[in-house]
């Protein structure tokens, strides 16, 4: 192997760290979520929305509320099925999210067959009723591909 190629000592891995924007305490302006293991295997957090997330006034940008969805099935697929990205996501978005109300997050993971993962999250305000629904596709990282790729980084 050439001198001028580096390789790294171990696979990059998806973990979580401390500065994730959705749910790490040290991130200055993240979300901090703390998503919690329910007994079925879901995954639950409380949310409250800050002004700071507005897209439109009044209401919280999209991005954010799939950013916070997309979290709450990483974080379901990881509690049950392991390491595992992120591969395509769909929402539906029902109702505004406005700044200051308070909703729950809720993930969870619908079936799996080999390195594919389908999950599902919503956001559901305090009236009960569903703010925003995800469909995702996850795929389990496996230390064989992690391996494949580390070798053919070209850094």
């Amino acid at each position: 192997m050439p001198a001028s190629i580096h390789r790294r000592s171990a696979p990059p891995r998806a973990e979580t760290q401390s500065s994730c924007f959705v749910c790490g305490p040290t991130h200055p302006i993240g979300l901090r979520l703390k998503y919690e293991l329910a007994g079925d295997g879901a995954m639950n957090a409380r949310w409250v929305p800050g002004r700071a997330w507005e897209g439109f006034r009044g209401i919280i940008h999209g991005g954010i509320v799939c950013t916070v969805l997309d979290e709450a099935m990483s974080k379901a697929v990881a509690a049950r099925a392991g390491e595992a990205l992120t591969a395509e996501m769909r929402v539906r978005f029902r109702r505004r999210i406005q700044p200051g109300q308070e909703f729950d997050v809720r993930g969870w993971i619908v079936d799996r067959s080999k390195r594919r993962i389908r999950a599902e999250a919503t956001v559901i305000g305090a009236d009960g009723e569903e703010f925003a629904h995800a469909w995702g596709t996850f795929l389990a990282v496996t230390v064989e591909r992690q391996t494949a790729e580390v070798e053919n980084d070209p850094r």
